[in-house]
């Protein structure tokens, strides 16, 4: 093959694609950027306690891909803010009170496992961060369902345990649910300010909005998968989760808590585990939804959004595959 002709050749890559000026680099830490919010409401909400458990995993992220990488005599990619976005998330999606073992392990097995042993970036099947939080969940269920009441001061240090609101509901009901926080007004002004205990990245609804709507704004996601991930569960919480028969629960305590609002616009838009195709996306999104639901209705957990956008992470190409966009000029066949 001659030199012209190799210049013309159309190498076709892995996902991610970005057009135009946007880099890899770019778009991850504008994502990092992104979660920043949360992240300083966590640090309000749970203290000195919030820093230590995502530095952690963010340093154990980015120094298991160095060293991966390395020790193999690759380039390491750490620059281009992947691996610190896994370490991040992943910080987001623990208690605040986890031992220091746990975001190490947790962060080795997002990286390494999850993702350069697929061949690093772009070749994933699964979330990284979500494989490494439920490999934490499956390994270390104790300490990874003890929660910390959050404490509104920095320099709290002492944490009292409490179930979080979608383990008080699932267990006690809703009526227990609005008698701990007072009145329904008080139990949602709570779930959306982040005055509740779960994971560090549940602290605030208003803050991760701030982020997602940074992301809308880019370019870098779009409304097909959170909007229909968060239609679905709204609808199924109102038609199937009151106790008065169909059409009676109360969708915005579903819609407010747990880690929806952090999966459906940060984890299920990964570039890399979920349909290209907007079709496909919606399709996406509503099945994350629907399991979502089922899992925290029906389920023995009290919450569905990582295994709901694992399962669906599976079924992401094939989901492509049925919904593929018509061929640019092509005719469709006349009967005779």
């Amino acid at each position: 093959m001659t030199t012209e002709a190799k210049a013309h050749e159309l190498i076709v890559s892995v996902s991610p694609h970005v057009r135009g000026q946007e880099t890899v680099a770019r778009i991850m830490w504008t994502v990092n950027l992104s979660l920043l919010p949360a992240f300083i409401m966590s640090l309000y909400y749970f203290g000195p306690l919030a820093a230590f458990v995502t530095g952690l995993c963010i340093l154990s992220a980015v120094l298991a891909e160095h060293i991966y990488q390395t020790s193999l005599k690759k380039k390491s990619t750490i620059g281009d803010g992947s691996a610190f976005l896994t370490g991040f998330l992943l910080g987001l999606n623990l208690p605040p009170s986890v031992p220091f073992y746990i975001p190490i392990i947790g962060s080795v097995i997002a990286i390494v496992i999850t993702k350069l042993l697929f061949g690093g970036l772009g070749y994933n099947v699964f979330n990284p961060a979500l494989i490494g939080r439920a490999f934490l969940l499956i390994s270390f269920p104790k300490l990874m369902t003890v929660w910390s009441e959050p404490t509104a001061q920095f320099i709290a240090m002492d944490a009292k345990t409490t179930a979080t609101p979608l383990g008080i509901l699932k267990e006690e009901g809703l009526s227990k649910l609005i008698e701990i926080f007072g009145d329904k007004t008080d139990l949602y002004m709570s779930l959306l300010m982040g005055n509740r205990a779960g994971s560090l990245g549940e602290t605030s609804v208003i803050a991760l909005l701030i982020g997602a709507a940074l992301l809308l704004y880019r370019g870098y996601i779009t409304w097909h998968i959170p909007f229909s991930f968060v239609a679905t569960v709204g609808v199924m919480a109102w038609a199937f989760g009151g106790q008065g028969g169909l059409f009676t629960g109360d969708p915005l305590i579903h819609l407010l808590s747990g880690g929806l609002i952090l999966g459906a616009f940060f984890m299920a838009t990964d570039y890399v585990t979920c349909p290209s195709i907007r079709k496909g996306q919606i399709i996406f999104g509503i099945g994350c939804g629907a399991i979502t639901m089922m899992i925290r209705l029906k389920g023995g957990f009290p919450e569905g959004v990582m295994f709901a956008i694992l399962l669906m992470n599976c079924f992401a190409p094939l989901i492509d595959r049925g919904v593929k966009s018509k061929k640019f000029g092509a005719v469709k066949e006349q009967k005779k």
